[in-house]
């Protein structure tokens, strides 16, 4: 599933063709995704004006000028895709409609903004422009790991006397939002932490480590353009590149690449999910 810098990604692609734009016409093909869709979505949406495109967690959300937003999750396989418009020095036509093209926007300035979703675990909404944050889907998120509030003192407080490991604490959406298996398995190496280390036993010196440290992957994979390792795509339909960078998501059995250490990666499951660290330089 696409995690914050996959998905913040794909809102900064939208943002040339979407923000500013009249939504001239909105194709819904389908009742629902993973969830209904809203009731008359098309008609809700045609005409309006996008007013700016903003994230929160794993969703990217298009305010418009009825005072409402419109919510997107990606899922698993969903995939916002751009055609008709200039996106850097590329002009990118119009495809042949696809099987799975559920929600087709077209632009006034003559882009095609499609939400193309194979497996149909992805998600659209359309709530309250001022009442977003009381959404179900966003009520109790955590703070955003790039933002102020996001600190050494709230992650400490967060931890405090927890029992759970840390990698499942930083997957947890309540304590910090946007997080997945792949960043925080790259975050923890970088900072010597094992994944199987109990929150509440952090250090304060770990923590202080740790929440810069977060900052810098998830910074680092914005600018390669996110990860695609299945079926992730860019709004113009490049792949992302951190995965190319990965220093242990993935790589059970590879050589450790921190400096003087000289382990192995290894795998271990932890909740059904796969952990990826050296246990030789993570304690």
């Amino acid at each position: 599933m696409p995690e914050l810098p996959e998905v913040e990604t794909v809102r900064r692609g939208l943002v040339p063709v979407m923000e500013g734009q009249l939504i001239a016409r909105a194709e819904v093909n389908r009742p629902d995704l993973r969830w209904p869709l809203p009731d008359r979505m098309a008609e809700r949406l045609t005409g309006q004006q996008v007013l700016g495109l903003r994230r929160r967690s794993k969703y990217i959300l298009a305010d418009l000028a009825s005072g409402e937003s419109l919510l997107i999750h990606l899922g698993m396989s969903g995939r916002m895709l751009i055609s008709g418009g200039i996106i850097g020095t590329f002009h990118h036509d119009h495809p042949a409609p696809q099987k799975h093209d559920h929600v087709v926007l077209h632009m006034s300035g003559g882009a095609r903004v499609t939400f193309n979703d194979a497996r149909r675990f992805g998600a659209m909404d359309l709530l309250p422009t001022d009442r977003a944050e009381t959404h179900p889907l966003l009520a109790g998120l955590g703070p955003e790991p790039l933002g102020n509030a996001f600190d050494e003192r709230y992650l400490a407080d967060r931890l405090k006397g927890r029992k759970t490991p840390i990698k499942a604490a930083l997957l947890d959406q309540r304590v910090v939002a946007g997080l997945g298996n792949i960043y925080v398995a790259e975050a923890l190496h970088r900072a010597r932490i094992s994944p199987l280390r109990l929150a509440g036993k952090l250090r304060k010196t770990d923590v202080a480590a740790l929440v810069p440290i977060i900052r810098d992957v998830l910074a680092e994979a914005i600018e390669a353009g996110g990860s695609s390792l299945r079926d992730y795509r860019q709004a113009d339909g490049e792949l992302g590149y951190f995965q190319h960078s990965f220093q242990v998501y993935g790589r059970e059995n590879g050589p450790c690449t921190a400096p003087g250490c000289t382990g192995t990666i290894r795998r271990t499951v932890q909740s059904g999910r796969s952990s990826f660290w050296c246990p030789n330089c993570q304690r």
